[in-house]
């Protein structure tokens, strides 16, 4: 009997763990030079897609990695990843055919509740495959860019699980280490384990959100891979959104363009893409002043109440 497909369910600023194995459990990275290409197709998919990498670990046969897809656009990224990595590959060791086995696994993720948990999965990989002793110890991974011995490039954002533990940058690196320390030994959480068959890792309130907005439209469709967008209400222009941001914060306030393209992601059908043509902005750019700003409301309550007023006010205004 045939098994079905994976269902992909897709939406803007959607979160993913997302892992895949080398056919027949091949090695898929033999030398520092695959691992570093591995690690270029992840920039260039940040600047052709607009998807940002919050977590990675590269291990010699399988990859895991939590995505964010500020576009909804998870299925061109990975054909991207894939593809491009493959193709180098193959090239480079004189081999063909299929590099990964089959499909990649991607894990729809309430990254608020979960990306903490996930993380420190992730990051002790190398140590539950006996590896290394300590997860600093490994070189193919995000962990050091978490501890702060190194400076994180563009696509790579730590600050959202950093901002789950408590005081300044410095303080929140430290508790982080001290956690991820910890779970050294352990087994793994049972939720990880769940969400491998279920294809979600989140509440019981998160997957009910999910059914609801995304997979019953979704399930109705003649193509099952064809992702499903929230349909959502009539929303104000992004000139309008940008003035009232002004309003709001001060025409030279430095977060006016940052806030402005956060309801604009959050409260229109349109891409980073289109949102960046309007702010002068590339996808990189528009993705990195989104994150920004996400950090900004998730961190201080006075912006998240900015951000509550404008959007009401564009609402009510019928803009």
């Amino acid at each position: 009997m045939a098994v079905a497909r994976q269902l992909r369910i897709e939406y803007p600023g959607a979160f993913y763990h997302v892992f895949s194995r080398g056919n027949q459990k091949q090695i898929v990275f033999r030398s520092d030079d695959d691992f570093y290409f591995f690690l270029k197709c992840l920039r260039e998919a940040h600047e052709k897609f607009g998807v940002i990498a919050h977590v990675y670990c590269l291990m010699p046969n399988h990859y895991h990695l939590i995505l964010e897809t500020p576009c909804g656009n998870l299925s061109s990224v990975m054909h991207f990843l894939n593809t491009a990595y493959t193709i180098y590959f193959n090239k480079k060791h004189e081999r063909c055919g299929h590099l990964f086995q089959g499909r990649y696994k991607a894990i729809l993720v309430d990254a608020e509740s979960y990306a903490k948990v996930l993380s420190r999965y992730i990051h002790l990989n190398p140590v539950r495959s006996e590896i290394v002793d300590l997860p600093e110890n490994y070189r193919w991974s995000s962990y050091g860019y978490y501890r702060g011995d190194m400076t994180p490039e563009k696509w790579l954002e730590v600050s959202l699980v950093l901002s789950m533990f408590c005081g300044l940058p410095d303080s929140a690196r430290q508790a982080y280490s001290a956690y991820v320390l910890a779970g050294i030994g352990e087994d793994v959480p049972g939720v990880i384990e769940d969400s491998v068959h279920k294809g979600i890792l989140g509440s019981e309130e998160f997957i009910e959100r999910i059914r609801k907005e995304h997979l019953e439209d979704m399930l109705m469709k003649t193509d099952r891979e064809k992702p499903q967008i929230s349909r959502l209400r009539e929303k104000p222009d992004l000139s309008k959104i940008l003035s009232t941001a002004q309003r709001s914060l001060g025409p030279k306030n430095r977060l006016v363009v940052p806030i402005a393209i956060y309801i604009c992601h959050r409260n229109t059908q349109l891409k980073l893409r289109e949102i960046g043509e309007f702010f002068s902005l590339s996808v990189s750019g528009t993705a990195s002043a989104f994150c920004r700003a996400r950090t900004m409301v998730s961190r201080n309550a006075p912006f998240a109440r900015v951000v509550k007023d404008i959007e009401n006010e564009m609402f009510k205004s019928g803009a």
